[in-house]
């Protein structure tokens, strides 16, 4: 494959793989992260044929490239994940390199969405040291850092993580789970919003965090539940069964994997953002391009395209307690 540079309007990367002698060289195969098993069965067959560059464009806080790639399952522990997947050093550059002002667009909706988030984890940590990993433009950290938490943030992302520091102060790195070291003290509370799906090895990441917590410390999570009813209505056009996403849980499998890490899930209930009515038109023009378009367009006549609304999209929180070192 001829070397070749990615770009996107709202996500800006640069990528050189003229080492790739063909398409194929581009993607590896995977064993189950969960239970290490190669038996898998074809949940939706897909292609290592799609449109690179805008796949590999996609790797961004906002990506919205529909999946083309396959999904497996399992068949031992029933982990959906994706099969083969592009290379690790080309999603994370891609990550690294992204600039994304369409997330940043919502941030009011977000830092709504986060302030009920973190009612719910303060049912169980009224305060205290907490990493947000994967924490975008800081908006979690900041509604944190207003309640008298300490902060602290890793963000592969320098464009994100430049705003979040530059805007809120919530002392956020620029880099990776495996690139940044271990934080001085333990902490009381880890959070992933939306992350754990993206990450190549989440049993890994999770067992990081486990590390990274004090005895009686929590994590937090929320992912797409591909379990779910709406999900499992939608099938193959889940609207999140994006390029992004690395991994699909199920509340049985994510509980397994928590459990792994020496986790015990203390509370799972269904997860609800607020984003602006135009933004989630953008959103589902993916999946239904002109009804999308249309309804867009008559929000923005009404000046309803800015206006906040709380949404439910088969998504899951889930909050688990360290029960024992790994």
């Amino acid at each position: 494959m001829q070397a070749q540079a990615a770009r996107a309007t709202n996500n800006v990367v640069s990528l050189d793989y003229s080492s790739a002698t063909d398409s194929k060289s581009l993607w590896e195969e995977v064993s189950c992260n969960l239970c290490g098993s190669k038996s898998r069965k074809v949940k939706y067959q897909g292609t290592t044929d799609p449109d690179t560059e805008k796949l590999l464009s996609s790797y961004s806080a906002s990506g919205n490239f529909v999946s083309k790639e396959t999904l497996v399952e399992c068949v031992d522990c029933g982990l959906i994940y994706t099969s083969p997947r592009l290379r690790r050093d080309l999603i994370l550059k891609s990550y690294t390199e992204a600039e994304d002002p369409t997330y940043v667009s919502q941030a009011d909706g977000r830092i709504k969405s986060f302030e009920r988030c973190l009612d719910a984890v303060e049912e169980f940590k009224k305060g205290g040291s907490i990493l947000d990993i994967g924490a975008a433009a800081g908006f979690f950290l900041k509604v944190a850092k207003e309640r008298g938490w300490k902060t602290y943030g890793i963000e592969p992302s320098k464009y994100l993580s430049d705003y979040g520091n530059k805007n809120y102060g919530v002392n956020i790195t620029c880099g990776t789970l495996d690139s940044v070291p271990a934080p001085a003290e333990k902490l009381d509370c880890i959070t992933l919003w939306d992350v754990l799906e993206h990450t190549f090895d989440p049993k890994e990441v999770l067992r990081t965090c486990n590390s990274y917590l004090k005895e009686d410390g929590i994590v937090v999570i929320n992912y797409p539940n591909i379990g779910n009813l709406m999900a499992k209505m939608a099938g193959r056009n889940y609207w999140f069964i994006l390029s992004v996403h690395l991994y699909y849980f199920v509340p049985k499998t994510i509980k397994a994997m928590l459990e792994t890490a020496g986790f015990e899930v203390v509370s799972s209930k269904p997860h609800f953002q607020w984003l602006q009515l135009g933004y989630l038109t953008y959103r589902l023009e993916a999946y239904l391009p002109k009804p999308a378009k249309m309804m867009g367009k008559l929000f923005k006549s009404l000046s309803l395209d800015q206006t906040l609304i709380p949404y439910f999209a088969a998504q899951t929180r889930v909050i688990a307690r360290k029960v024992r070192s790994v």
